[in-house]
């Protein structure tokens, strides 16, 4: 059974990670951000308390947070094992969300750190262009469009979204740190964690992560 997390900041690739090893494995890949906002559009009641400091442009307290991953991870799918991204974000949530799975005779078998210069994720993350008609996505270095500034599938204009611009990904960064550093040395000290080079192909990464898992070594070392 593998119980992963995936950390890293915005920009390392977690979700494109996240879902190789979902299909590998056969678990769920289960995002934060996605679990939040199904609780709110189905109305569940710790749905509706999200929502309420969510309009309010307030962070959702951590219990709901944790409620909320709580009845995810209770999901038949959940079964033979589950992929977090974007939780916990916190020592405090690492804490409730180690409680919430000795309820249920289970722990996080693995932490994957995808790691990767601060400089390459601004380059990745201030790249990225959307079409303003149909929201096709490209990447100036990676995925350009074929003609400067418009969409090759409708030709529309694109765009830069304000949080891809340098300045706003440096804060994200200094968030992220500030919030995750005390987490990846809570993990560190468990033994979970292990670190992975963020730089390479998509496939090597993953070759990475995968020989991690099958290899069942949890030691932190740098593969």
């Amino acid at each position: 059974m593998y119980n992963i997390i995936l950390l890293g900041p915005p920009g390392v690739g977690k979700g494109t990670q996240g879902a190789r090893l979902r299909d590998r494995y056969h678990i769920p890949l289960i995002s934060m951000g996605d679990i939040l906002r199904e609780a709110v559009r189905e109305g569940t009641p710790l749905g509706k308390e999200a929502k309420s400091y969510m309009d309010k442009g307030e962070l959702v307290p951590d219990d709901v947070v944790v409620g909320i991953v709580g009845e995810r991870l209770k999901g038949e799918d959940c079964s033979r094992g589950f992929i977090l991204d974007g939780f916990p974000r916190t020592i405090a949530q690492a804490e409730a969300l180690e409680r919430l799975l000795e309820k249920e005779g289970k722990e996080i078998t693995h932490v994957i750190l995808l790691d990767v210069p601060e400089d390459e994720i601004i380059r990745r993350l201030s790249g990225r262009r959307l079409c303003k008609v149909c929201g096709a996505a490209y990447h100036l270095v990676f995925n350009p469009p074929k003609e400067e500034g418009r969409c090759d599938r409708c030709g529309g204009e694109l765009y830069q979204r304000d949080d891809d611009n340098e300045e706003t990904i440096k804060a994200r960064l200094e968030v992220y740190h500030s919030q995750t550093t005390p987490l990846v040395e809570y993990y560190e000290k468990k033994g979970l964690l292990r670190r992975v080079d963020g730089v390479d192909t998509i496939e090597g990464i993953f070759e990475r992560i995968t020989r991690i898992l099958e290899e069942g070594n949890n030691s932190p070392k740098n593969p």
